[in-house]
Order: C-alpha cells, then structure tokens, then sequence
C-alpha cells in the first residue's frame, strides 16, 4: 500500500496543501523510522499524531509532557528537516500534551518550563549526599551514587546498590532522587513491594495502561529492596518491559538488593542479566571510625551536646547496622532527658541495659560462634557441618547454621556461603527457606532452635529466666 501523501499513478508526493497534517505526519514518520533506531521510534514516535499545519507551524500530538521534553530536546532538528523535505517551507515545530497548550521548547515566545516531579513520589528530605557518612564500607557505592546524579543515563546505568540491612542503600537512593528532581527530572522512587502492588492493583482494576505509563513517561527510576520481585511472574514481566523502554532510551535506573544479582535463584535470567549491565557495587557494615562520624552528625543533627566518650562506648555496643546505632543513641539521649542529667558514660550504660534487647547489642556473635553452637547442639564435628557431607541430621544442622547467621548477623548471602565450606549464595538462599518450614512444622527442630539462642544469649537468657 503506498505511503499516505503519495500518488500511486505518479508515485510523486501530493502538494502538501491537499495533505492533512496526519498524512503529511504519517509520511514524516516513515523517513524517521529509518534514521532512529527500532526502540526510540517505538518509544517516542509511535505515539505520536499531526494535529495542526498552519502559518508554518506544525504541532505534534505527543503522550506525556517527557516526550515533549525529550523529542524537544533531541529529535527537534531532524523532525524539522524531514518535514521540510515534506512541505518546501520552513517549519516550525511545537509539540503539544493531550489536548493542553503546545510546548514550543526552547522559542522565544515560550520558554520550557520542567515537568514538576511526580505527586506520588516522596523523596526523604533529609537523606541527601551531604548527610551520608562516608566510610571505607561505603566509599565506592557513595561515589557511584553521586556520578549518577551528576550525569543520568550515562555514567552507570543500571547501578545496583546491595548490602545488608540499615547500611544506607535507601539512603543513596534518596539522594540520587533529591538531586534529580532539583534538576527537574521526573522522578520515581518506590520499592518494589510498592511496584508490585501497584502492579496487581492495575491488573485487578483493569489501569495496566495507566500503570505503564506512570513509569514509562519519566527521566529516572529508583527502586528499592528488588529481590521483594522474585519469583512473581507477571511482576518480572511488566519490571522487564519497564526496564527495557526505560534504558533504550538512557534513562538512568537504579535498584537497591540484600545481595547481587547472581544471588537472586528466583529472579529470571533476562532480568537478572540486565541488572549486570552496569556497576553493581555493595555496602559493608561500617567500621569503628565511620560509626563514630555517624553518631556525632546524628547528634548535632538533633542539637544535643553529648561527650566523645560516651559515643564512642555507642559506636563500640551497637556495630549490627547503622539503625541499631541510631536507636542507642536515641535511647541513651531520651533516658537523660527522663532523668533531667546529662549523658554520661554511667548514664549511657543504664539506658543501654534497661533495654530488653541489650545482649543483642553486645553479645560477640559471630558466624563462627554460631556454627559452633549448632555442631554442639547436634553433637556433630565443626568440619562436617562446612564439609560435604549430606545425611538429613547434618543438612538439617547445616540449613540451620546459615539461616542463623542470615538473622543474627550481618552478612550478606555470599558471606554465608563463604563461612560454610564455601558454598554459593544460591543454596544459601534455597537452604534458609527450607529451614523456615522445616521449623514451623517440626517441635524438635523448633527445640534445638530454641536451645541454639539460649547458648547465643546466656545474659539475656538468665536476666528473663523466671
């Protein structure tokens, strides 16, 4: 069939007096379906329309006000020149929103007014570059961070932030969005539970063209805690799709996880391969100095005169996570409050004990402990639980000692695998959700677990004692 605007006797185009603005749009997007390649036309021309051709301008029916921004910005020239060749006149091109005023970049008569940031994003105000402690743990994510909220799209794209929790991955988010919307980028950031709900809200409520378009009309997606998507299909299928419009068109995404990518068993292989493409860097637990810096900014944050040395015995108790920190420094500030005196070592120390969960803060539990505790309680050599033996006791054993270490320590999947016997964070991953059911359905295994913690916490344990 020949292309609108043309004769099919002459195969001549027809003057562009007798052409309605669609056909001669029509036949402008028939010569940029050759000079773009497949996924930007399907992203940014497919959608489009030719609405009005009057006094040498031509307005551009487009979806979404980032379209308009986009195609202003980086198609305008060669949009122009194809509809010269169409209409031997100059033209200028205005593109206009569903129906609202046209957006005339960057002319006179108009100037280019940034999309506003989404309503529905809620950035945390206080979680910027400036308040993010760097330390050694966390020194190469900050940077990476940083490099792509200075430069979207192109620096790393996706980054991938993992570690475990209450180390600053959120926190690098946030900022990341915080200083896209101060560059008026249209921004989203959500965790994927957040994603996934919404997702299945669309599908019950039949708003799946909504949904796509709410995150497939915007200049960056942050997204935390991925893993929350493995193993729901239709949820990995829409993410997929949004992943790839998103990036075909270098669109900066960044993706917060407890562990890599090649960690995910039940996350798809499509997926999981195209979180590698860019940088994927991990946060450690921070180190004595970094805990430190953190509890003097969160107390001259909050304007609270508080002794070194007390925050060093803080720093010292709480080394889990940067959560548990910011928690003994809030109870250590609230009990002196109470008690209408100022924090000091001996107060600290009160406040810390009179909470229930101080052994959890100050017990030296470590990865080695625990598996030796579990090969005591199974009365099993230490080397067969790290070996390759697999009778049921010692698997069961085995299953155990990595979901303890994955709730009482702070290591991430890979580190679990590494202190038993080397083994990928794969099986690591399948044997902790075995070991879930298996407790719930077994009173013996529930009895060991029980005996296991009583070991772990003997100050807790004989403080509660009845």
């Amino acid at each position: 069939m020949p292309a609108p605007g043309f004769d099919a006797g002459t195969k001549r185009m027809e003057p562009s007096h007798n052409r309605t603005p669609q056909e001669i749009w029509e036949a402008a997007l028939g010569e940029l379906q050759i000079q773009v390649s497949k996924p930007n036309y399907r992203t940014w021309f497919s959608k489009t329309a030719g609405l009005s051709y009057q006094d040498n301008q031509f307005i551009i029916g487009v979806p979404n006000t980032f379209a308009a921004e986009y195609l202003d910005k980086n198609q305008r020239s060669l949009i122009e020149k194809a509809l010269i060749g169409l209409t031997s006149t100059d033209v200028q091109v205005l593109f206009q929103v569903n129906g609202k005023t046209p957006h005339r970049g960057n002319s006179a008569t108009q100037p280019v007014i940034p999309p506003p940031t989404p309503s529905y994003t809620r950035l945390k105000p206080h979680y910027t570059f400036d308040s993010f402690i760097e330390g050694s743990g966390n020194r190469l994510a900050r940077a990476a961070a940083l490099a792509v909220a200075q430069n979207p799209g192109h620096s790393y794209n996706p980054l991938f932030v993992y570690g475990g929790a209450g180390l600053g991955k959120t926190h690098l988010l946030h900022a990341i969005g915080q200083s896209a919307a101060a560059n008026h980028i249209n921004v989203i950031c959500a965790s994927a539970e957040q994603f996934t709900n919404e997702f299945v809200s669309a599908l019950r409520e039949k708003t799946t063209e909504e949904f796509r378009n709410k995150y497939r009309s915007i200049g960056m997606l942050l997204i935390d805690d991925i893993h929350f998507i493995g193993g729901k299909e239709q949820t990995e299928e829409s993410f997929f799709h949004t992943f790839n419009e998103l990036h075909n068109t270098n669109r900066q995404i960044v993706i917060t996880s407890d562990c890599p990518p090649k960690s995910m068993p039940l996350l798809e292989e499509r997926l999981r391969s195209r979180f590698e493409w860019g940088l994927i860097v991990d946060i450690q637990p921070p180190d004595f100095e970094t805990r430190l810096a953190i509890l003097q900014s969160k107390a001259r944050h909050n304007g609270v005169s508080i002794d070194i040395q007390v925050l060093e015995l803080i720093a010292n108790e709480a080394q889990r996570n940067i959560r548990v920190l910011e928690g003994s420094l809030n109870r250590v500030v609230a009990y002196s409050k109470l008690l209408g005196v100022v924090p000091t070592i001996e107060i600290a120390e009160r406040a810390l004990e009179d909470v229930a969960s101080k052994e959890y803060l100050t017990d030296d539990i470590t990865p080695h402990s625990i598996v030796e505790a579990v090969a005591e309680c199974f009365q099993l050599p230490r080397e067969e639980l790290l070996g390759r033996k697999r009778d049921k006791d010692t698997n069961m054993a085995r299953r155990l000692a990595m979901y303890l270490i994955r709730q009482e320590t702070n290591c991430s999947l890979v580190q679990i695998g590494r202190e038993l016997g080397n083994r990928d964070a794969a099986s690591v991953t399948a044997a902790c959700k075995k070991i879930v059911g298996d407790i719930s359905d077994s009173p013996y295994l529930k009895r060991k677990l029980h005996d296991i913690h009583r070991q772990l916490h003997p100050k807790y344990n004989s403080k509660h004692a009845a």
